[in-house]
């Protein structure tokens, strides 16, 4: 929704009304028991004039993130995110995965792949690719060097040296693509994305997890060069595709206070379904705790598209010493 118009929105607003598996509050509901149990339901959000807003919000946030990253012009990234079986199939999928190609390539979908898509995806596709696709400098020797330090910490990260592929995409996924477009704005210095399994199968890392992962990330980091300017950025979230403003105030509430342990204590099942992207938020709340950051709420916009509560909340997050 970042990147559709929000007179389009309804193209998913009626995928929505005939999804079965809707996950709110951990269990799954059919959009009609949706609907009645959260009457009287987010007609005011629905407005024309509400949407256009909503959307004007996203875009002066993503703007400002994307201008406070070219004023810094780190050395490196280390980008966050989720593949959402993409590239990782069921032959493989890995809990963490440290790419540590010499490019990334963000590769342009077939026109049959285009056309296999659901209804109102196909539109977004330029905001993490663009038309021609593109390549991006990848960081193998720091790479190794956080695997190295990651496996000495007990945590047997998988490497790629290249995009697995698989029918549905053939390049980075779109939780990384989306950061290379809209905030590093197709120009970024070299990265390393690092993918977390963070809701596919049975070997999903736990919340606590998640968090550790951050720790002994921030440690690896240190083993860098120390003339070496580092970015993270994680990559997801936030409630959707029901949004749950009250979960989303207490991650927020809780990654402003640096509460690790409240975060980790959330229920498991409530960051099912797309939720769970927001576990690639945790470790980069741990790295912040470890070099004493602070967060700044850019805008939280909860973006709805129908009387149930469907739609995509969005939040925009930096940290500063």
């Amino acid at each position: 929704m970042l990147a559709t118009p929000p007179e389009l929105w309804s193209l998913r607003a009626g995928a929505d009304r005939q999804n079965k598996q809707h996950w709110y509050r951990g269990r799954t509901w059919d959009y009609e028991s949706l609907l009645a149990e959260r009457a009287p339901g987010f007609g005011e959000h629905l407005t024309p004039e509400v949407k256009n807003a909503y959307y004007q919000r996203c875009q002066l946030a993503l703007k400002e993130m994307a201008d406070i990253f070219a004023a810094h012009r780190p050395d490196l990234v280390v980008i966050l995110g989720n593949d959402q079986s993409e590239v990782f199939l069921d032959c493989l999928v890995p809990g963490f995965t440290v790419y540590t190609g010499d490019t990334i390539h963000n590769v342009p979908l077939t026109p049959e792949q285009m056309a296999a898509l659901p209804p109102g995806i196909a539109i977004a596709e330029p905001s993490h690719c663009p038309e021609d696709g593109a390549q991006y400098p990848g960081a193998p020797e720091s790479a190794a060097t956080l695997v190295r330090s990651l496996v000495d910490q007990h945590f047997d990260v998988a490497t790629s040296a290249r995009m697995p592929g698989g029918e549905a995409q053939a390049g980075i996924p779109h939780a990384f693509g989306f950061i290379y477009r809209q905030i590093m704005r197709d120009d970024p210095p070299p990265s390393i994305p690092i993918f977390t399994n963070v809701g596919v199968g049975l070997n999903r890392p736990r919340l606590a997890r998640c968090m550790a992962f951050g720790h002994a990330l921030k440690k690896a980091i240190d083993d860098l060069p120390e003339s070496m300017t580092v970015a993270v950025i994680a990559s997801g979230g936030m409630t959707h595709f029901c949004i749950d403003e009250a979960l989303d105030r207490q991650v927020l509430d809780a990654l402003a206070a640096g509460d690790e342990q409240r975060l980790v204590e959330i229920p498991e099942a409530m960051l099912n379904g797309n939720t769970a992207e927001l576990k690639s938020w945790y470790p980069l709340l741990a790295i912040m705790n470890d070099v004493g950051f602070s967060m700044r709420l850019l805008d939280y916009v909860p973006c709805y598209r129908t009387e149930a509560g469907t739609g995509n909340a969005m939040g925009f997050v930096v940290w500063k010493a």
